[in-house]
């Protein structure tokens, strides 16, 4: 265990406050064991969403719209790496796990007293970013640019198991959090540049074994393509599970080569897709393809959020998703129907919605060699920054961006890569309460010029937290948007998540390559 040289903090060192640290490793007892069991515990934030449904709303309620402005800093701890922090936080067992490209600290949730760092061997992968862990048990998760997964001893960070979980020498990188399903971790990888079929494996967390593996397209040479030559389907971005359907809800990436569309005729089945796959199995139930034959890079790897309610007056078991391409989709998840499609951000791309529910492309908007302008451009009308989902407005907070992009195709380019180019043209970020029930906009407000990394957090007393353009961490009425506090922390990369602990709720976010966390002050 080493001594922290990188945290502040605004608290007094007490002989309890070091039993309390102590205890907390006092994992056999009260180990992670599955999400469900602790999805109402307000001490702990256990994955990457929080709960196995992608809303990211907490049921905490000492912050609150009147108190909101007297937010002070309770402690910060600076990572000490030139990368952001895109990762979202778990909590377990008063500790804190963060991570980033080839790098996972454990930090104390009181004090950011520093416990342990792990550092990955340096690797030729892609450091694009990286999005979080997860835990179960005694053992925390992480995957690395060079596509392994790690298991590290929650306890001091020692590594149990290292295995490949793609080849990165074809061109594979890993971001992602993993999500545990009982007995299962599931983890997905990237790969845009080059013409590889899209993967999901499922792992077994005590051996670091391989249980399935799925194809979202098959590799290529495969007999009787559905993907009409197309490669490409990246699951980057974590799921959401139900536990009554068993079924897993996951995203899907662009289809490749990513602006040569000629070359894969057809729509290009599953790439920027959202399926249901059976966790135990990895087999399809179903999916649905939010843009059929892409070529603007507009993955539909965003979060599947899942919503128990109605739908024009009748119960119904929702999933929800606002999408890179400027669209917002509801369907039946039980069966994958469309319910709903509209859009929530700029979108010049579609002549309408055909009956299933999918937007028909422009050809006038396919790359061109003299170029076409198109919206959104190739960083979406959102991204990998995650939305909430607030079930007293009934409305998703969405972190949008309206933007323009101009797109070339270059056939002498071939038919590998991203054949062409694409240039963002104006941008701004905008925060869109989405009525769920209509696809309307209950409120926006403006973020700034560019696109924000932050995702969204909403809580059970009226807030939602994100961040803007300009580096600040910001807190907002969920009821109509308005600002209520804000604070200057540096560019705000990752999704705010919240805990109690000790009786005091705490709000924890990062800002450029420090994370930060925001209390009320203590009478």
């Amino acid at each position: 265990m080493t001594t922290c040289t990188t945290s502040w903090r605004i608290c007094r060192r007490s002989v309890s406050a070091a039993l309390q640290r102590c205890a907390a490793w006092a994992l056999s007892s009260l180990a992670v064991v599955g999400v469900l069991a602790a999805q109402d515990a307000k001490d702990s934030w256990t994955t990457y969403h929080g709960d196995y449904s992608g809303r990211r709303h907490s049921s905490l309620t000492q912050m609150t719209p009147a108190n909101v402005h007297q937010l002070t800093l309770a402690w910060a701890f600076a990572t000490g790496q030139t990368q952001s922090i895109k990762a979202t936080p778990i909590l377990a067992n008063g500790v804190i796990y963060i991570s980033a490209p080839d790098h996972a600290w454990a930090i104390d949730a009181r004090s950011a007293h520093q416990l342990w760092h792990y550092t990955y061997p340096a690797n030729e992968g892609f450091h694009i970013g990286h999005r979080g862990m997860a835990i179960y048990k005694d053992s925390v998760f992480l995957t690395t640019p060079d596509s392994h997964l790690i298991a590290l001893d929650a306890k001091d960070g020692k590594v149990k198991w290292n295995v490949t979980i793609a080849d990165a020498k074809k061109g594979y990188w890993s971001t992602n959090a993993p999500l545990l399903i009982r007995d299962h971790l599931l983890v997905g990888v990237s790969g845009d540049f080059d013409n590889l079929p899209g993967i999901l494996t499922s792992v077994d967390p005590e051996t670091g074994k391989t249980q399935w593996t799925f194809y979202s397209t098959p590799p290529q040479g495969t007999a009787g393509n559905p993907s009409d030559g197309a490669t490409g389907g990246q699951m980057w971005m974590t799921g959401t599970y139900d536990p009554e359907s068993n079924l897993l809800f996951v995203g899907t990436g662009n289809p490749t080569p990513v602006l040569n569309g000629p070359v894969r005729t057809g729509d290009n089945r599953w790439t920027d897709s959202i399926l249901a796959l059976n966790p135990d199995t990895g087999k399809l139930a179903w999916g649905f393809q939010a843009t059929r034959h892409d070529t603007h890079d507009w993955d539909a790897a965003e979060v599947p959020v899942l919503v128990d309610g109605s739908f024009n007056g009748t119960p119904a078991k929702l999933l929800m998703q606002a999408s890179r391409n400027g669209y917002f989709y509801v369907l039946d998840r039980t069966t994958g129907r469309s319910l709903l499609t509209t859009t929530f951000a700029t979108a010049n791309w579609a002549t309408g919605i055909d009956q299933d529910g999918r937007p028909i492309p422009n050809p006038a908007k396919e790359p061109a060699r003299d170029g076409r302008l198109v919206a959104p451009d190739e960083s979406g009308g959102t991204n990998y920054r995650s939305p909430s989902f607030d079930p007293r407005t009934g409305v998703l907070v969405v972190s949008a961006h309206d933007a323009y992009g101009i797109y070339f195709f270059r056939s002498d380019h071939g038919a590998y890569g991203w054949a062409g180019a694409d240039y963002g043209v104006f941008g701004k970020s905008i925060l869109r309460a989405i009525d769920y029930q209509t696809g309307k906009i209950r409120w926006s407000h403006d973020l700034g010029e560019g696109a924000s990394g932050a995702g969204v957090l909403t809580t059970e007393s009226g807030l939602t937290f994100t961040g803007d353009t300009a580096g600040n961490v910001i807190a907002l009425r969920t009821s109509d948007g308005a600002t209520l506090w804000h604070s200057g922390i540096g560019r705000v990369g990752n999704s705010p998540v919240t805990f109690e602990l000790d009786g005091r709720q705490y709000l924890l976010v990062a800002g450029g390559a420090s994370l930060y966390a925001f209390a009320l002050p203590e009478h």
